[in-house]
């Protein structure tokens, strides 16, 4: 017995003594990193830093952290920030940042965001190559203002890229349950005052096939490009405007799609106008936009519902039988 316990005491020093260097190891790769942004030119700075979590976790803690990058004007500040990790394995991380507000900065302009249970997930593969298995964005209730004005809110967020059945497949989800867009983003749109103030639906589910796996050379060298878009559902429903889409693309290696995404619209034309006065249809087309897809709604039977395609062929899209320009480039920088 007493051997045992010899045993088990020299195990359990080894793993204290391990856990303390892996955790000095984080703190000085942290600090080592904000250290690099500084050199950079960044504001890069934390108050203080410090590490919870014994025996079978790593928590980091970050007080008061701000980046500002002064090249594109972006800035960020939140009164602290957790980094969560298996002691064991420090690539799947978990960071939790604050319930109290956070100020995102664009150049002079700042907005103000606040979220419960805001957390970031990115789990790599053990291995050199540290191969990507999951990146999540996730939230309780969020909201975003602005000089004290409602930019955006949502009761929830779901952004999730988690690999599939191969290295290069990725599933990604997309989601906000009842995102209410404020006023500003109203006016933008130009929006009836009859419709609610949130939506009842918006989605994105799709799964993207890029030219390599997602790993460490994603940041040493160039990004994944998608190869195939199989796009499973894209929703939105606002009152009683309701968008479908599904389909699938093919991208080459400039980045140009081919492929068909098959769209359904109820109350289109109010969608129409909402596109034309975002500056997303020219006013030169919505005319001819108008007259066609209602002769295309007729033969369906429904004036107010629409079945149509978007068709990408040779650089350029259509939607229907209307031209509509050159398909975007669909590169990741």
């Amino acid at each position: 017995m007493s051997r045992l316990v010899r045993v088990f005491i020299i195990a359990a020093l080894a793993w204290t003594g391990y856990w303390f260097i892996a955790g000095y190891g984080l703190r000085s790769a942290i600090s080592g990193w904000f250290e690099q942004r500084q050199q950079q030119g960044w504001q890069a700075e934390f108050s203080e830093i410090g590490t919870s979590g014994y025996p079978t976790r790593h928590i980091t803690r970050l007080d008061n952290p701000v980046l500002a990058d002064p090249v594109n004007g972006t800035a960020w500040r939140a009164d602290w920030i957790h980094l969560d990790s298996p002691a064991i394995w420090p690539g799947r991380q978990t960071l939790r940042f604050a319930d109290t507000p956070q100020r995102l900065s664009y150049f002079d302009r700042t907005a103000i965001l606040t979220a419960q249970g805001l957390q970031a997930e990115l789990h790599l593969q053990p291995g050199v190559a540290l191969v990507l298995e999951r990146m999540a964005l996730t939230s309780a209730p969020w909201s975003i203002t602005q000089d004290g004005d409602l930019v955006a809110a949502a009761q929830n967020l779901n952004l999730i890229m988690a690999r599939a059945e191969t290295p290069e497949t990725y599933d990604i989800l997309i989601e906000a349950n009842s995102f209410t867009p404020g006023e500003g983003l109203r006016s933008l749109m130009q929006t009836e005052s009859s419709l609610p103030q949130a939506f009842d639906a918006l989605k994105l589910d799709m799964t993207v096939v890029f030219d390599k796996p997602w790993d460490r050379t994603a940041l040493e060298e160039r990004r994944p490009q998608p190869v195939t878009i199989d796009l499973a559902l894209a929703e939105a429903q606002w009152g009683e405007l309701h968008l479908f889409a599904t389909g699938e693309l093919d991208v080459d290696e400039q980045g140009v799609p081919t492929g068909e995404i098959a769209l359904k619209a109820e109350n289109w034309q109010d969608m129409v106008a909402m596109a034309n006065a975002a500056g997303v249809l020219p006013d030169q087309a919505t005319d001819p936009v108008n007259r066609v897809l209602n002769l295309l709604a007729g033969l369906g039977g429904n004036p107010n519902a629409l079945d149509v395609q978007l068709n990408f062929r040779d650089g350029f899209v259509a939607l229907g039988p209307i031209p509509l320009g050159p398909a975007p480039r669909l590169i990741l920088h």
